[in-house]
Formats: C-alpha cells, sequence, structure tokens
C-alpha cells in the first residue's frame, strides 16, 4: 500500500456522543443478526449481500467483511451503542488510493429505529475526522445505489457533493443492474462539513 504509517489504519476506539466505532470481529455476528432483524429486510435491497436470515448467514456477512481487511482493501467496523456497547449496524472504509490519498466510505447500514436521530451524523463525524486528521486523506468518496433516495441525501447531509452517476455500472443482489451515484468531500471541505456534523450530533444528544 504506502510506507506512511498513519495511512490506511482503522480509527481509535474513541467513543462519540452516541456510538463507538470498533474493529469488526467475528464476535459481531450475533449481534449482527438482531440489529438486522430489528431493520427488516427492505433496507437490503440496496446493499450488496441478501438479507441476512440465519446466524449462519450473518457470520458469513461478517466473515466475507473480515476477508477483505485481510486483503487490506476494506477496514470493517461495528458500530456500537456508546452507552450499552449493543451493536447498531456496521460500516467501512473501503477503496484505498494512496497515490491520491483518497478514501471510500460505505458498506454502511444502521438499525432502522435509529434513523434520523444523530447516529449517523455521529459514526461519520467520526471516520471523517480519521480520514481527513489522522490519514491524511485529500478526498472522501461513497458509492449508492442511484434509486437509494434515503442513502443519497444521508450523504449530501453530511456535506458531500453529487459528482455524476456511473451508469450500469453494478449487479444488486437481486440480479438487476443499478446505475451508481458518486460522491465526494475533499479535504478543504471538510471543516465546514465538521462544524455541521458536530452541530448535528449536538442537537441529537441536546
Amino acid at each position: 500500500m504506502t510506507s506512511d504509517a498513519a495511512w490506511w489504519t482503522p480509527p481509535p476506539p474513541d467513543a462519540g456522543r452516541l456510538v463507538r466505532l470498533v474493529p469488526l470481529t467475528a464476535e459481531h455476528a450475533p449481534g449482527w443478526l438482531e440489529a438486522a432483524r430489528a431493520t427488516g429486510p427492505e433496507a437490503w435491497r440496496w446493499l450488496s449481500r441478501p438479507f441476512p436470515r440465519t446466524l449462519e448467514e450473518a457470520r458469513a456477512d461478517v466473515a466475507d467483511a473480515l476477508a477483505a481487511r485481510e486483503a487490506s482493501t476494506r477496514i470493517p467496523l461495528a458500530q456500537t451503542d456508546t452507552a450499552t456497547g449493543a451493536f447498531l449496524g456496521t460500516t467501512s472504509f473501503y477503496a484505498p488510493d494512496p497515490s491520491v490519498r483518497s478514501v471510500a466510505v460505505g458498506f454502511t447500514w444502521l438499525r432502522g429505529d435509529l434513523h434520523g436521530r444523530g447516529h449517523n451524523a455521529d459514526s461519520k463525524l467520526q471516520m471523517l475526522r480519521h480520514a481527513f486528521e489522522r490519514m491524511g486523506a485529500e478526498v472522501v468518496v461513497w458509492h449508492t445505489d442511484a434509486l437509494n433516495a434515503r442513502s443519497r441525501a444521508a450523504i449530501e447531509k453530511l456535506g458531500a457533493r453529487h459528482d455524476g452517476v456511473l451508469r450500469h455500472h453494478k449487479r444488486r443482489p437481486d440480479g438487476t443492474v443499478r446505475d451508481t451515484a458518486c460522491f465526494s468531500l475533499l479535504a478543504h471541505e471538510w471543516p465546514a462539513a465538521r462544524d455541521r456534523l458536530e452541530a448535528r450530533v449536538r442537537e441529537a444528544v441536546g
């Protein structure tokens, strides 16, 4: 990858106000299944793997993420509740390109009952702070299904810019082919985005 030790490292286990990000492990599989069941299969229509209906399927999802970590193509993280430690969802850094100091954020899902309650803002605040202030990223990018209106709105709310759409780009688990919407946030845009995210988290926790 690169000789720069600060590049491509997981964030430190600092807890946010709502979410603590920790490295994903095989022990998270039961929590993965429970959080998935609490969310329901509808959200999985946009994800790269089918909805996990059994513990074995949840373990396979986690194992796939851990295999990508071993290949140094992804840093999978568990989103856990700061107060209780309960598993809330997952998110990842992926597609690192040290030649241009670029990294992607994705493979993200969060319990459905937590949408709009500040948890995603808290999680992304920590990830973006790590990417820009510790890893030295010059750009963070996102890719999502062009039809996933919730995801697109959430990414834009982080302060990212919509860069365009890759047509006929990727096959969904159901066999259909999606267009992919692309977004980015540059290093010089990060301070303003950080201020907005910090304000959102403060508002969420009261």
